[in-house]
């Protein structure tokens, strides 16, 4: 038997399964009949269906057989956890010490509603708030953006889903990290696009890897994240993102740059969209810097895509939400944007020592607003996450954020949602002390 064999039987199996031959929780055929169809043996099969359970497509039970798993949710990977308990699983700012002056940019904002605000608009908002967002692309590297380049979207989310619709069609081929943030798998999941992936680094998107990707699946988009990368914490230095512009503009492929986590860099380095200009498009919103509820993104585009981006965004929403530009314009313009986010880089890299202090050797990639966790071997994540879960601590699996079946062993923890520096240091105590126990093991019946 040749060692592609079970590979290619396992890659139709999956081509069923992304089709909908074989719906989620479905079972698989028995290895038998599986082997009679493509003329080989059970042990073949057997190793297809290992294979296939190793990317977590399915799941086997002795007795029972093999079942096709429901591919992961938004909502498991990313929980907006009330009351009690410690929630580790949702990035984003510590809101506490935003509150003040969001309350009265939003007080402030509507003084200055009148009949033009409150109406439509053509393109993509009104021209005061893309000139605040011009800004706020300078300011973190974005040096090419202006009035004519610049769309309003209601959050990067919406900037994902709106760019991967208006340059893809259904079965078309998207690249993205091997480890990646779970919205770009559940967007690609829902509008039948295809994930490959590619091999990252130290410092993110690997060259070598990002050129076999092109070259062997020809994706129409690749989708990065530069800075404080979700999950691993990986951030581009100039000399990686030199790299990755040069491959991009040698090809036939859009960068998508997903830069929502900029503000939190020491340093301020052009972005590759920048240095890739007619192949890359820039995303960014102000969810992480200032308020989730805010729903203000940002999209720097090449010039010859604007009329389609815009057309896609009158389709969808017609136009964001004038209100919540108009608060976020009078935060940039007046500079309060920038000493809010300032302010939450300097709580996170304090909440970064701190967990550090009390996880100590377990704590090896953290950066930004979160920590990428590798677990020990008595643990898998969807059992540590199901215990912790159990003790009202909230945590993200690792296989969420995977876009290749590798992120089984780590768990992602958000540090910025727990309201204090005290009740952190408490959750992290009660992780670590569930880290260090060995979970019973498991017994069939």
């Amino acid at each position: 038997m040749s060692e592609a064999k079970f590979r290619d039987i396992a890659q139709q199996i999956e081509a069923r399964i992304d089709e909908g031959h074989y719906p989620a929780h479905s079972k698989l055929p028995p290895h038998r009949e599986l082997a009679a169809e493509f003329n080989t043996t059970p042990v073949t099969i057997s190793k297809a269906y290992k294979l296939l359970a190793e990317h977590k497509r399915v799941e086997s039970f002795v007795g029972r057989g093999t079942f096709v798993l429901a591919p992961p949710s938004l909502g498991q990977a990313i929980q907006a956890q009330d009351g009690e308990g410690y929630n580790f699983s949702i990035l984003q700012p510590c809101m506490h010490l935003n509150l003040s002056q969001v309350r009265q940019a939003y007080r402030d904002a509507t003084e200055y509603l009148d009949t033009a605000l409150l109406s439509y608009t053509e393109g993509s908002g009104h021209q005061a708030h893309r000139e605040a967002g011009v800004k706020w692309l300078k300011h973190f590297g974005v040096s090419d953006a202006n009035l004519e380049n610049t769309l309003l979207t209601s959050g990067a989310q919406h900037a994902l889903s709106l760019v991967i619709s208006a340059l893809t069609q259904s079965g078309d081929v998207i690249a993205v990290e091997a480890l990646t943030y779970p919205g770009i798998l559940a967007i690609s999941e829902l509008s039948n696009r295809s994930i490959v992936s590619v091999e990252m680094d130290e410092y993110g998107l690997c060259p070598k890897s990002l050129k076999r990707v092109l070259k062997t699946h020809k994706p129409k988009l690749v989708i990065a994240l530069p800075s404080h990368q979700n999950p691993t914490g990986a951030t581009m230095n100039a000399s990686r993102k030199k790299d990755i512009a040069k491959i991009i503009s040698s090809s036939s492929t859009y960068l998508v740059e997903d830069d929502i986590y900029a503000f939190l860099n020491d340093d301020i380095t052009p972005a590759i969209s920048t240095l890739a200009p007619d192949r890359s498009i820039y995303i960014t919103s102000l969810s992480k810097a200032i308020s989730p509820a805010m729903r203000c993104g940002f999209i720097k585009a090449p010039d010859y895509l604007i009329p389609t981006l815009n057309a896609h965004i009158r389709a969808d929403i017609w136009l964001a939400s004038p209100l919540n530009f108009v608060a976020a314009t009078q935060l940039i313009q007046s500079n309060a944007a920038l000493t809010l986010a300032a302010a939450q880089k300097a709580e996170a890299e304090q909440r970064q020592h701190l967990a550090k202090e009390v996880l100590g050797t377990h704590c090896v990639n953290g950066s930004g607003f979160h920590l990428w966790l590798p677990l020990p071997r008595h643990w898998s994540s969807e059992r540590f996450t199901a215990e912790a879960k159990r003790r009202d601590i909230t945590v993200s699996s690792g296989v969420h954020f995977s876009s290749d079946g590798k992120g089984e062993s780590h768990i992602r923890l958000s540090l910025m949602a727990i309201r204090s520096q005290d009740q952190l240091k408490a959750g992290l105590l009660a992780l670590k002390s569930l880290i260090e126990t060995k979970p019973l093991p498991n017994v069939e019946f």
